[in-house]
């Protein structure tokens, strides 16, 4: 049928009856009002982007054209290349991607064992333990970054992966997550798993854990993000940029000595966006069911 028109079956006394209903005017109006309200939402927010896209294709003597413009006279894909001859910008990306794939890794091992033990285990001390975990989450990172540089000084990580890695990868974030969502499964399961034999490494890695990968995921994504994007932290711990700089570093080196060079900064935006945006493509299904489960979702 349309998408103005429902089919309902009559049940009663009588013999069935069923047919077609079509929606009344003033609902499809309504409707139709909705999406529309929606999309010019949804255009307000691409804005940025779209207009990111388009610097990127621009010659740089238009890109702070007047009158401004929203495309230049000639799409120049050549920007895309000059970003990774202008500047080592592969290497960024691939510094990138393995501190935020391995500081990914490591912060969901330790969510998944502290929100098993906050959630599942009994041990004197938990609930106090767990709340002195999540007074950490109130500390902001500026606060925490003169700490770390000395920690990180005085075991002889500055300015290596090491120190760009580990000192962000045990978060409370991540244990709460976990915990809330273990909190939901109920404890008939690991009593069925010690009544199978199974202790509690057991129960955990072949009952727990695979009912918590949506949960994983969406910690997954945040953590993920959160790497890729950290500017501050790098910037105070990184010496040698063309070594170990991750993206948001690169994307500074674009502003020297010698000018800004706009409309390569917007095409080396586009391609650190690219990542993100792959994992978020993936994960989507995931994403939607482990934000409910895991105590995000409003409940």
């Amino acid at each position: 049928m349309g998408s103005g028109t429902r089919t309902i079956t009559a049940v009663g006394s009588g013999p069935a009856r069923s047919g077609p209903v079509r929606d009344a005017p003033g609902s499809r109006i309504r409707r139709a009002t909705g999406y529309a309200i929606l999309c010019l939402i949804a255009l307000l927010f691409m804005a940025p982007l779209i207009y990111m896209v388009a610097t990127s294709l621009k010659p740089d003597s238009e890109t702070f054209s007047n009158p401004p413009t929203l495309w230049g006279s000639a799409v120049q894909w050549q920007n895309y290349v000059d970003v990774f001859t202008y500047l080592p910008f592969a290497r960024f990306i691939l510094n990138g991607v393995l501190v935020a794939t391995l500081g990914t890794a490591v912060n969901l091992v330790v969510a998944a064992l502290s929100g098993y033990a906050f959630s599942r285990l009994r041990w004197r001390g938990r609930n106090l333990a767990f709340l002195l975990f999540l007074v950490t989450l109130m500390i902001p990172q500026d606060v925490l970054v003169i700490p770390m540089y000395v920690m990180m000084q005085g075991v002889g990580w500055v300015d290596t992966f090491q120190a760009l890695i580990l000192p962000w990868a045990f978060t409370a974030l991540g244990a709460f997550l976990i915990r809330q969502f273990f909190l939901t499964v109920p404890q008939e399961l690991d009593d069925a798993a010690r009544v199978d034999g199974a202790g509690t490494v057991r129960t955990f890695l072949s009952v727990m854990l695979p009912l918590a990968r949506p949960t994983l995921a969406v910690l997954a994504v945040f953590t993920f993000i959160s790497y890729w994007n950290s500017f501050l932290w790098p910037l105070v711990v990184i010496n040698d940029v063309d070594a170990h700089a991750t993206i948001p570093l690169g994307l500074q080196a674009f502003f020297g000595q010698q000018g800004s060079q706009w409309n390569l900064v917007m095409a080396a935006s586009v391609v650190s966006m690219l990542p993100t945006v792959i994992i978020l493509v993936l994960l989507q299904k995931h994403l939607v069911r482990g934000i409910v489960t895991s105590g995000l979702g409003g409940r």
